[in-house]
């Protein structure tokens, strides 16, 4: 019991220490990127496309490093969950089915990511980004109208099939969650590109919450980088959420596009070049 005290204490040594070394001048140019990575998240999803890279750069392990942005990608997801929820932008009808589901394929995911190596995945997540972009690029229409017409036993079982397969994504691998579940909500409930944003900010964040208890668990979280980037995240996604609502879906879908391009090319130049 005692090593065990020293070990973790130990542990909070280190992780003050790393905090400490930093340069300030390095750490609010992390604090920037990271809000403007939660805002851009919490409009058309890929913020951490931005906020990864950038903590990275605080010169953390890098098993730390996914651990840590992820505590504070559950700030971010709470933020912009909790404004698209007080503007009535949330289909709890919905999502009471496939919350659980979500949870699950998330925790799933992680545990998986232990014992495998996800490098298989990428080539087909650049596929399936690409089919995205271009079948929203082609169907003007799509996301702009709300279609939907409440839930059948149809779209309820694509749906909770959707939320523990992305779910599982989220926990495994992660980049594009957003943006495939907001694809998601508008292919199969018909929802335009606010409402889908707000239901797929919600599954995001169980998502989130249920990867980052692994990631706890396993002791891969700094708290002094989480919690400071987490506060600063999350104002940053109620920012973003907030000019989401404002803007409307004719402002959101040609964001959402330019996101999703950017990942695909992204994964393509990481994995490729």
């Amino acid at each position: 019991h005692i090593q065990s005290i020293k070990k973790f204490q130990k542990g909070g040594e280190d992780m003050l220490d790393w905090f400490t070394a930093m340069s300030l001048e390095n750490f609010i140019f992390v604090l920037v990127m990271c809000f403007i990575a939660a805002a851009v998240d919490a409009i058309a999803g890929g913020g951490g496309l931005i906020s990864l890279p950038a903590m990275i750069s605080t010169g953390l392990p890098i098993h730390l490093v996914m651990g840590t942005h992820k505590f504070s990608s559950v700030c971010s997801s709470i933020g912009s969950s909790l404004k698209f929820f007080t503007s009535g932008k949330t289909n709890f009808e919905i999502l009471k089915y496939l919350i659980g589901l979500n949870i699950f394929g998330a925790a799933f995911g992680v545990y998986i990511l232990t014992k495998i190596n996800d490098a298989f995945l990428e080539p087909l997540i650049i596929i399936l980004l690409i089919i995205m972009f271009f079948y929203m690029w082609f169907n003007r229409g799509i996301g702009v109208e709300d279609n939907y017409k409440g839930k059948t036993k149809k779209n309820m079982i694509q749906g909770a099939l959707m939320a523990t397969v992305i779910g599982f994504y989220n926990g495994f691998f992660g980049p594009g969650t957003g943006s495939f579940l907001t694809f998601a909500f508008i292919k199969i409930y018909g929802m335009e590109f606010i409402n889908s944003s707000g239901n797929s900010k919600i599954l995001n964040l169980t998502g989130n919450i249920a990867s980052l208890s692994m990631f706890i668990y396993f002791g891969k979280v700094n708290y002094p980088y989480a919690i400071a980037i987490g506060i600063v995240m999350f104002l940053g996604a109620q920012m973003g959420a907030q000019i989401a609502i404002m803007k409307g879906a004719r402002f959101i879908k040609p964001f959402f596009l330019v996101i999703t391009a950017i990942t695909a090319v992204k994964m393509v130049i990481t994995k490729f070049i």
